[in-house]
């Protein structure tokens, strides 16, 4: 009984922690591959490069778990950079420029879930709007042109070390710590799962998911938008550009993660492992000269992968 009851607990571990040991054969891979991937300077280039992913993979967690999606996050990012820029560059205070920056990155989570909860759109399509509207709005504001000239205001953000090890990162960290303590050790964060796992008993027991909707997307749209001027100060220009593709990045990172499409599940400390395989994925494949087509079609199958590994995953729990 007791053997039996072992082997229950390792195909428990071993189907809980897949995703751990598809990162150390990924970095098995590319150490052999190529001999300057597993050296410092290329380690923290990495950590520097996921950074701005990982920060807005919190927020999609989050909407993940209520049973919803948001498209826009890097088209949040891209109006959050060029706004900052335009306010660094008219000497706006740094504080009011980033508070204007986020209650603007807020508006957006709200105008999403406004459609969602009001008009009762699905959130595939609302964010997918809001995504083409927002880069639109982007280029607009920029004239399709980088804005530039503000000197290197909030270098530090991007570019900052502290003990050798850049800032970017730690915000990163900070951010992970932050989600974790939400979802796990407060009634938000019950709520959170409540609303994506069973929304109508949720709702029953009287809890406003409709309220949890507007809290979730804004925080995200915030999330995104902080993670826009965090890229703005590393490349010390407003790019219009800033973060197109990023949606991509970040729901294939929370999938491999093991948040549920689907809702009600996930732990926010394996998405961070989410995070860090697409970043590994695409510098070893910059360092390995692998064409950038080649690196789409890479990317689109991780997230045909995670995707297919969270419902072998879910099958093998059910029978065990």
């Amino acid at each position: 009984m007791a053997i039996k009851n072992g082997k229950l607990q390792l195909k428990l571990i071993v189907t809980q922690y897949a995703i751990v040991f598809v990162l150390i054969l990924i970095v098995i891979f590319f150490t052999m591959a190529n001999s300057r991937f597993l050296t410092y300077t290329n380690i923290l280039n990495i950590l520097r490069q996921v950074a701005t992913i990982g920060i807005m993979s919190v927020g999609m967690t989050m909407v993940f778990i209520t049973g919803g999606i948001d498209l826009s996050v890097g088209s949040v990012a891209g109006i959050a950079a060029v706004v900052a820029a335009k306010l660094m560059l008219a000497n706006i205070n740094l504080v009011l420029a980033f508070l204007i920056v986020l209650i603007i990155s807020a508006l957006c989570g709200l105008f999403n879930a406004f459609w969602i909860n009001r008009i009762q759109l699905p959130p595939l399509i609302t964010t997918l709007a809001t995504m083409s509207s927002l880069r639109g709005v982007a280029y607009i504001i920029t004239g399709g042109l980088p804005v530039f000239g503000f000197g290197n205001k909030i270098a530090v953000l991007g570019k900052g070390q502290i003990a050798g090890f850049p800032v970017p990162v730690f915000i990163m960290l900070m951010m992970f710590i932050a989600g974790a303590v939400l979802l796990e050790k407060t009634k938000f964060g019950r709520y959170i799962y409540g609303t994506g796992g069973n929304e109508e008993a949720t709702r029953l027991s009287g809890i406003n998911v409709k309220k949890i909707r507007y809290m979730v997307y804004t925080l995200c749209s915030m999330l995104s938008g902080f993670a826009g001027v965090v890229l703005l100060a590393r490349i010390n220009s407003g790019q219009p550009k800033i973060g197109d593709g990023y949606e991509m990045d970040v729901i294939t990172a929370v999938v491999l993660g093991g948040v549920s499409i689907n809702g009600g599940a996930g732990k926010i400390q394996l998405v961070i492992v989410g995070v860090l395989i697409m970043g590994i994925l695409s510098n070893g494949m910059i360092l390995l000269n692998v064409q950038e087509y080649v690196q789409w079609v890479v990317k689109g199958l991780a997230l045909l992968g995670a995707v297919g590994l969270e419902k072998f995953i879910q099958s093998r729990r059910k029978s065990i």
